[in-house]
């Protein structure tokens, strides 16, 4: 049994950049997204015909008006959905394609430090630190654009820097150290999740190899929902937060 922290290199594209398990299967995630919104989008009707059509316009409905709730207002929740929706989706389904059969255990045996190790060609996407980092850092990105575009530049710069007395400075200053805890709170807590998931299942999986492993898949399945909901709905807040004027 062999676990690694960090994700394998599988190939090298262009002689330049290195392909990893991880970036292979987030490829995946983001090619079947893709796909199901064309084929959907493909066969849209104006009125709502077959369970693909339907279906989806269940989930998208019942996610605009959850996110109304929670911003109180319908037009905002409009405006937000695409970012928070396109975030819960990736990152739901990276979740649940980890726990595929195939994903760990199809692979190939290379030399390593310590003898033969073996790389597995499919890997979560979500347990490479590398990509929830970068995914914590495009939410942040998008978060302050999305707040620059609504309230302006200059008063959206103002939160952090504000030079109107020394304590609202020093505010802004702890505001901007809140930025970078929010990235790395972000990529933390889901690369922990995942990573802790895939642990477990490995370690299950090679001491009872026959039923043992199925309540965890379950257990897998809700976290997986779980981290993607988190997520998602953490961008929602500082979305919300960004796009308000302070008084």
């Amino acid at each position: 049994m062999h676990i690694s922290l960090s994700a394998e290199k599988i190939f090298t594209l262009f002689g330049v950049l290195p392909v990893t398990n991880t970036l292979l299967m987030s490829w995946l995630a983001i090619t079947v997204l893709i796909v199901f919104a064309f084929v959907v989008r493909q066969g849209l009707k104006p009125v709502p015909q077959g369970v693909m059509q339907n279906a989806a316009e269940a989930v998208i409905d019942g996610a605009v008006s959850f996110i109304e709730e929670a911003v109180g207002s319908r037009r905002d929740a409009e405006r937000f959905f695409p970012i928070v929706g396109t975030i819960f989706f990736f990152v739901l389904l990276s979740n649940w394609m980890g726990i595929l059969p195939g994903v760990g255990s199809l692979g190939f045996h290379e030399a390593g430090e310590h003898g033969d190790v073996f790389v597995p060609l499919f890997r979560s996407v979500n347990s490479d630190i590398n990509m929830t980092l970068a995914l914590a850092a495009s939410s942040v990105i998008i978060v302050h654009v999305v707040g620059v575009a609504t309230i302006g530049f200059f008063k959206h710069a103002g939160k952090y820097l504000n030079f109107k007395n020394p304590i609202l400075l020093f505010v802004g200053i702890l505001e901007l150290v809140g930025e970078v805890a929010k990235m790395v709170s972000f990529s933390f807590r889901l690369f922990g999740n995942i990573f802790a998931g895939e642990v477990l299942l490995t370690v299950i999986a090679f001491l009872v190899p026959y039923i043992a492993p199925l309540p965890f898949l379950g257990l897998e399945i809700f976290v997986g929902f779980m981290q993607a909901l988190v997520f998602s709905m953490l961008t929602l807040v500082f979305l919300k937060i960004a796009t308000e004027e302070h008084h």
